[in-house]
């Protein structure tokens, strides 16, 4: 009788595992841990220590293999490793998503400052927000309306959302990177499916970190940077040289200093 019931547990944890590889398999779409319950009915579904459990075995077979099971802010998915892109590249003719260097800066401001109204990316990045990138960046669901500042106007804030995190395969916005730890603007371009033109003038420099501002310590102030406190910061980050000293190799006019929480 022992024996039979050993048995009959070792199935059911061996069912669990199928099921939750199956369902991921199928989904094309992440899956928490209540939703992998869901698919057992109401009867007697597994706990949830045994989904994860299901979950880890999966991981510790997928080891070495060219897919892998994710976990994003949405839940667990199977996806595809990193290093497996320069063949799997080949199975889609079409090229990816280009966006352009001011959307890619809005995206970035709206994710280490929200929640952020339009003005106040505006004014950090010293020009002009254009609809098209607000519009861009809302239909895609990186970014939505999460309330209205109390000011003459009501203007919109907006923050990231759960497909953000997705996409770029974080739990959670506190594993964003600090900016001054972002250096290869290659391996940059690639998170944001940007492509090799987009950095072709910097790229023929061949210094690539030269074109990055290092974020300051100091915290950001509790209203948005200005115009003029943003040449101030990059006046203390890059001195002018003495005379005589060898000068440092241009930076970027368009690579604005900024600071994650």
């Amino acid at each position: 009788m022992k024996d039979r019931n050993r048995r009959i547990v070792i199935m059911e944890k061996s069912q669990i595992k199928n099921v939750v590889e199956a369902a991921l398999l199928a989904a094309g779409r992440p899956l928490n841990v209540d939703q992998l319950r869901g698919l057992f009915g109401d009867d007697h579904p597994p706990e949830r220590q045994e989904i994860r459990q299901a979950v880890e075995e999966l991981e510790a077979d997928y080891a070495g293999r060219g897919i892998a099971i994710g976990e994003v802010a949405s839940g667990f998915r199977i996806q595809v490793r990193d290093t497996m892109t320069p063949w799997l590249a080949r199975l889609w003719e079409e090229r990816a998503p280009r966006y352009s260097r001011a959307l890619m800066e809005t995206l970035a401001i709206v994710a280490y400052r929200q929640p952020v109204t339009r003005g106040d990316v505006e004014q950090i990045r010293g020009v002009a927000v254009t609809t098209n990138i607000m519009r861009t960046l809302l239909e895609r669901g990186w970014i939505k309306v999460v309330g209205y500042r109390d000011v003459p106007g009501k203007p919109a804030m907006y923050g990231t959302t759960r497909e953000f995190l997705d996409y770029f395969s974080l739990k959670q916005l506190d594993e964003l990177p600090p900016l001054a730890e972002i250096r290869d603007l290659d391996r940059l371009g690639a998170q944001l499916d940007l492509t090799e033109a987009d950095f072709a003038a910097i790229a023929e420099s061949g210094d690539t970190e030269a074109h990055l501002v290092a974020a300051p310590e100091a915290p950001l102030p509790e209203e948005p940077a200005t115009v003029a406190s943003i040449e101030v910061a990059r006046a203390a980050a890059h001195p002018v040289p003495a005379a005589g000293a060898e000068a440092d190799a241009p930076v970027s006019a368009t690579v604005i200093p900024l600071k994650a929480r």
